[in-house]
């Protein structure tokens, strides 16, 4: 068995001393705002870009799977994005998404659902399932807008 080494220990003392504070800052709610916002952006943007795939209109067919891969690991929690405290200034989050949590999260369930089921089809690689299934996917977003995201001006 090999001796302790104090030094060993003494070299973690500054990386320690360096974390602590990283550890200690939590989020600004203007920050998970903003954060919340650009993933949003980001599941919009891949989201339209597998809809112009899957409608023919652009033909990087071969990127699809990537667009899906993306849209699972963005939407892996949704829920997450909206915590506790994050509900005033620039939003366009509906005050629904906290007083009504239960069916806001079963909400953002179903579209996480959806979107498995559209990674399914694109995988099976049949053009009629996978066309139905995006459709399905975007009514999941749909539902999820219509009840907890403010109308555009």
């Amino acid at each position: 068995m090999k001796p302790f080494k104090s030094y060993r220990l003494l070299s973690t003392i500054p990386v320690l001393v360096l974390l602590v504070p990283l550890t200690l800052h939590a989020a600004e709610p203007e920050d998970i705002i903003k954060y919340r916002q650009n993933m949003m952006r980001a599941i919009g943007g891949h989201t339209g870009a597998a809809g112009a795939i899957v409608q023919g209109k652009v033909d990087y067919k071969n990127q699809l799977a990537d667009h899906v891969r993306a849209l699972q690991a963005l939407t892996g929690d949704i829920p997450a994005l909206f915590p506790k405290d994050s509900d005033f200034g620039d939003t366009k989050a509906k005050d629904g998404v906290w007083s009504n949590r239960a069916a806001f999260e079963k909400a953002a369930k179903d579209a996480k659902a959806r979107i498995a089921a559209f990674a399914k089809a694109v995988q099976g690689d049949n053009q009629q399932a996978i066309v139905a299934s995006y459709k399905e996917m975007g009514e999941g977003c749909k539902n999820c807008h219509k009840d907890f995201r403010k109308k555009e001006d």
